[in-house]
């Protein structure tokens, strides 16, 4: 039985890496920027319903997800985007005022007023399906919205849905690439709410991807639109045993089971293997002793040690 995950993006960073996540998440099952289904391998159908909703034209699939901003720009980005289409409009909600890089704002103002709203629409995602294994966080720990309003969702969820999963992707903020000098604070309360509320944290640090995109993707001034890539693909990796068929980790439980050693450690260092810039890769030859020696390398690991 295929259980479905809702997903949860929260704050710019949150929606521009959940925006490349559903780039790389469509084309790996075939589907095209509308939705629509263009592949021809009946694996990529097996399990379509654990990250989309099939619509009543049959072959046309819409991400289960929850866009979510406290002011309107990245929203409106999302929906003129390529793949705007995509997305259901009434998954999208936004304020006005914005955070202001204030984890306090995010958490008790201006991100308190929208969080009913916001439950409502993940409600209704829940409702809609049949299994639900749980929820998928999307966030930043530096910004306002991501790290306040974030760890309010995943508050609230957890009070409403106590027995489902609950997995973040969260990234953290670095001090070599800071652009706020607020942003250790707002990652100090946004890591003791993750404790607390969440069951599984894939930890990604700003500087470790800078670091990759220069030292092993010889890209010297990564975009973010690079940055969010390389993101995508961790998360892609990571998701990959839920949405094909397997043996190992088929579900946000039983990748829990085998590695949560004690339930508040819980903090997961992702790694990503082949990485080679757009030069070599034609000239590399990859072997399993060669990716298994990558995905190991400190160099290779999301985390910057």
């Amino acid at each position: 039985m295929v259980r479905e995950i809702v997903h949860v993006q929260v704050g710019q960073c949150g929606n521009q890496v959940g925006l490349k996540f559903w780039e790389t998440v469509r084309t790996e099952h075939g589907l095209d920027a509308t939705g629509t289904y263009r592949g021809s391998n009946p694996l990529e159908l097996e399990r379509m319903n654990v990250y989309f909703n099939e619509t009543n034209q049959g072959n046309r699939y819409v991400p289960r997800a929850v866009c979510v901003d406290l002011e309107p720009g990245t929203i409106d980005m999302i929906q003129s985007s390529a793949h705007g289409s995509m997305f259901r409009p009434d998954s999208m909600v936004s304020a006005q005022n914005g955070a202001g890089n204030n984890w306090a704002k995010g958490h008790y103002t201006e991100g308190a007023e929208l969080v009913d709203e916001v439950m409502d629409v993940i409600r209704k995602e829940v409702e809609g399906c049949d299994s639900p294994q749980g929820f998928q966080l999307c966030h930043s720990l530096g910004g306002g919205t991501g790290s306040g309003l974030g760890t309010l969702l995943l508050h609230r969820i957890r009070e409403h849905f106590p027995d489902r999963m609950m997995a973040t992707f969260s990234v953290f903020p670095s001090a070599a690439v800071s652009e706020v000098v607020v942003e250790p604070y707002n990652a100090l309360l946004s890591i003791h709410q993750l404790i607390e509320n969440a069951d599984e944290v894939i930890c990604i640090d700003n500087q470790a991807l800078i670091d990759i995109n220069m030292r092993m993707l010889n890209i010297k001034t990564p975009s973010y639109s690079e940055l969010n890539g390389l993101v995508s693909k961790v998360m892609s990796g990571v998701t990959c045993s839920f949405r094909f068929p397997g043996q190992l980790n088929s579900d946000l439980r039983k990748l829990a089971v085998n590695l949560v050693p004690f339930p508040r450690l819980h903090f997961f260092m992702a790694s990503c293997a082949p990485l080679a810039s757009a030069a070599a890769s034609e000239f590399q030859h990859s072997t399993i002793h060669s990716i298994t020696q990558q995905l190991f390398s400190p160099q290779s690991v999301m985390v910057h040690a």
